[in-house]
């Protein structure tokens, strides 16, 4: 018979981590708040770890039970990350939602995660109460992450009323591979998929972008990227909580706020995308600032000697919940790289035939873990697509491409199949090609990114219309999209076209309609 190996939590689960932190360095901050408007705040450890204890003690007192699911629908705000951890702590499953996200989407997410309850904001609270009117009570914070807001009306609960004592809380088993917290992200399909996390993946993921990024316990986390994603809740959030440091949250990524904040609290660590990296070219860099280290997608790009800042590039995916590559922190790296594999994976770049790269050749990025620690669990209520993510051989298929380097570091070469990089935010063309299909008078759609200067692609529309389409098409499509899809995955333009590019079996070529719109 054989034995199920241990997990490098046993018996421990995000209570572990909250309560250890906050007595061992409960006077130090952990959690200092940043508002645009309204006064900031801050947390300790000890402070902090009283504060989700008391929400999730609020949970189980308004009958929210272990293992159900609770909508998180927040911009940045210390409500966020309370409600996220608290969900955690009560044994409850987090659905932390994109706000970005159209009614459409967030009723998918509401129905699919069969959510229970919901946390919200202000501004929010009107679309969330229609978009999911199966929801038992919706609590809604004070302020729009620090601005004034107008009370929503009747129905809804006050955040700080999901509160009670902490000794109430009725005991549960330290299951490390209890779920622990739902994302949708996008992929290949035409919805967004639910990826289940478990305890120990939070816990695996809070260390290893602790050892990863060379956190200590006075370092300073600038987060500013937003909380329903992976990087800033895992790679800023939990690793800074792991090491006992201090994260610094800000509502959202400001050029103009950036230095001034940094410099007031000494970050020293922040994560960055391409899109900020840009937008701080043009401010000044302070003659001294504190940051010891940046993470992105590439290692020591030519912008590092600007900022005066060593930047560690790195890979992951929602699914791997860390970085699956990373750069050395202590060494040099090849610039522009995503690093090496990083320990816990096994890393696989093969060819269409299955067999190992060469160095210097390009194939598909594939990824080994432990199901439930290093990757993630499954795609909740989808056991298809699950077992679609998966080869035969237990090979995770990330559907990316990548170089291999002469010297073992590894270059990201393509986007996942029919994937859009939008300003940060990963968008699958056919959630976007699904809209516009349904929309009368089109006949065929194929959508693909444009290259922009500031978000890297935007998406386009190319449309086959019905004989004699009117003339008030694209308006139509562009208002449909606008109703269904969140903001940054609505096409920026919408051409009308007689026929679309073919490859083999009659299916789009989109590398053409790309090339075409480069000649553009």
């Amino acid at each position: 018979m054989q034995s199920t190996p241990l997990t490098p939590f046993e018996n421990t689960d995000i209570r572990t981590l909250v309560d250890e932190q906050a007595a061992l360095r409960g006077a130090h901050p952990f959690l200092v708040w940043e508002p645009f408007e309204g006064e900031g705040r801050t947390w300790t450890h000890a402070a902090f770890g009283q504060a989700v204890r008391r929400f999730a003690a609020g949970l189980q007192a308004r009958g929210v039970q272990p293992r159900e699911r609770v909508l998180v629908h927040l911009d940045n705000c210390p409500e966020s990350v309370i409600a996220w951890l608290g969900c955690a702590y009560a044994g409850a499953v987090p659905v932390t939602t994109n706000t970005r996200s159209s009614a459409d989407e967030l009723a998918y997410f509401a129905r699919h995660s069969g959510a229970v309850a919901g946390i919200t904001q202000p501004r929010f609270a009107a679309q969330v109460r229609d978009a999911a009117p199966a929801l038992a009570w919706i609590a809604v914070t004070a302020t729009d992450n620090g601005a004034p807001a107008a009370a929503p009306g009747d129905g809804f609960l006050r955040f700080d009323q999901v509160d009670a004592d902490p000794a109430t809380l009725a005991e549960r088993p330290h299951d490390p591979m209890a779920p622990f917290g739902i994302q949708y992200t996008s992929g290949t399909t035409s919805r967004p998929k639910a990826v289940l996390w478990t305890h120990a993946n939070a816990l695996w993921g809070a260390r290893l972008c602790a050892q990863h990024e060379d956190l200590r316990p006075d370092d300073v986390h600038l987060v500013h990227l937003p909380l329903f994603h992976t990087n800033a809740q895992v790679y800023s959030v939990l690793a800074s909580l792991w090491v006992g440091g201090t994260a610094v949250l800000l509502p959202r990524f400001s050029a103009s706020r950036f230095w001034p904040v940094s410099l007031r609290h000494r970050c020293t660590w922040t994560s960055m995308v391409p899109f900020c990296v840009r937008a701080l070219l043009a401010h000044p860099v302070p003659p001294q600032h504190s940051y010891r280290l940046w993470g992105s997608g590439v290692s020591s790009p030519p912008t590092d000697a600007h900022f005066r800042v060593k930047t560690i590039g790195w890979w992951g995916m929602t699914e791997t919940i860390t970085h699956g590559t990373i750069g050395s922190v202590h060494r040099p790296n090849p610039p522009l790289s995503m690093g090496r594999p990083a320990p816990g994976y096994e890393i696989h770049v093969l060819d269409a035939d299955g067999r190992p790269v060469a160095p210097g050749q390009t194939g598909d990025l594939y990824v080994r873990g432990r199901r439930g620690v290093s990757l993630f669990l499954e795609y909740a209520n989808d056991p298809e697509a699950t077992a679609a993510a998966f080869r035969e051989d237990g090979l995770f298929i990330t559907g990316d491409r990548v170089r291999l380097g002469h010297d073992g570091a590894l270059f990201f070469a393509d986007r996942a199949k029919d994937m859009l990089k939008v300003g940060g935010e990963n968008v699958a063309a056919s959630e976007i090609e699904r809209v516009i299909a349904a929309v009368p008078g089109v006949a065929e759609v194929a959508v693909v990114g444009r290259k922009h200067p500031m978000l890297d692609e935007v998406p386009v529309a190319f449309v086959i219309a019905v004989p004699a389409p009117e003339a008030e098409l694209p308006a139509r499509i562009a208002q449909v999209c606008a109703a269904q899809l969140a903001d940054f995955k609505q096409p920026r333009e919408i051409r009308l076209v007689d026929k679309l590019p073919r490859s083999t079996l009659e299916k789009v070529a989109k590398a053409q309609l790309r090339a075409l719109l480069a000649e553009g």
